[in-house]
């Protein structure tokens, strides 16, 4: 049995004569769940070198270990697609994912997704890692993505994004001339009934947050920069339409003329910023992507 690098966990003075358990859950943050699988494996929980139980007590100075066992993307096909790594450790990969690329296989499309290339890139290298992307973006959307190597960081990343901690900014140019130079669209969000792909701002829905800044007004848009305070599918593309603003490009819900308004064949949104805590290092983390080529090349005819 194979594992990935154990996270370590070295028990300070105040916390000697704690259960395992305790520094488990408590210190290290362990899910109930990854902590149940740790325990059915061999080398998954050990203290300075050898497995325990989580009743024992541990002393200060102890070394607490936790090990994941190594997985496969075994539904994934590897294809040699390009990869644009941004950023890569042990325990996280950063990309910054082109236009037009679904993030994950689904019904239909299950090639030439991003998690194909990834899986590619990684088995190359020799490495068994399962794909785990922490959150989505649209298939039209390019940008920063975090993909986590392994449970215990794609479970510490997810609650930074429930907690709002997560610091997310996208690049966004939309029809029109916003007279505000910042504003905030607070409008709860839900499916269609009658269309359940296509999202509506609704009394009913669930609570929707979208905080926005003018970067530059051109002749006929104005380049945003976005940030969510939640994240519900399609929320800048919903609440910019909502405003009478929505982007540029986007045949679901812009203007009938929005399939041909942008060359690219996509709407202008980009995935500028990505901030969190590395959680395994704990350090601040901060990644970006420059526009792409298309988005600029969109400024430009409307400058």
């Amino acid at each position: 049995m194979s594992y990935y690098e154990p996270i370590t966990y070295i028990v300070p003075a105040e916390d000697d004569g704690l259960e395992l358990k305790s520094v488990l859950r408590r210190r290290m943050a362990l899910s109930r769940k990854l902590l149940s699988r740790l325990k059915l494996t061999e080398e998954g929980i050990t203290v300075n070198g050898v497995r325990r139980y989580t009743s024992v007590r541990v002393k200060a100075g102890d070394v607490v270990e936790v090990r994941m066992e190594e997985e496969d993307s075994e539904d994934i096909l590897p294809q040699d697609l390009p990869v644009d790594v941004i950023f890569e450790d042990e325990h996280l990969l950063i990309v910054n994912k082109p236009a037009g690329i679904i993030v994950h296989p689904t019904t239909g499309h299950w090639s030439n997704t991003l998690a194909n290339g990834v899986v590619h890139m990684w088995q190359q290298r020799g490495l068994r890692i399962r794909f785990r992307p922490v959150h989505r973006l649209d298939r039209e959307t390019s940008g920063v993505l975090a993909i986590a190597k392994n449970p215990y960081v794609h479970q510490h990343i997810s609650e930074q994004m429930k907690a709002g901690t997560v610091e997310k900014e996208y690049a966004a140019l939309v029809h029109g001339r916003l007279k505000q130079d910042a504003g905030t669209v607070d409008a709860p969000i839900d499916r269609n009934p009658d269309s359940p792909h296509y999202r509506i701002v609704t009394p009913s829905g669930y609570p929707s947050v979208t905080h926005y800044r003018v970067v530059e007004r051109l002749k006929a848009a104005t380049l945003l920069a976005i940030r969510l305070e939640t994240g519900r599918t399609h929320q800048i593309r919903v609440h910019m339409a909502h405003l009478g603003h929505p982007l540029i490009g986007d045949a679901m819900y812009g203007t009938a003329e929005d399939r041909e308004a942008f060359p690219g064949g996509r709407h202008a949104l980009h995935a500028s910023r990505l901030g969190f805590i590395h959680p395994v290092s704990r350090t601040p983390l901060v990644f970006e992507a420059p526009l792409p080529a298309d988005m600029t090349a969109l400024l430009s005819r409307f400058r």
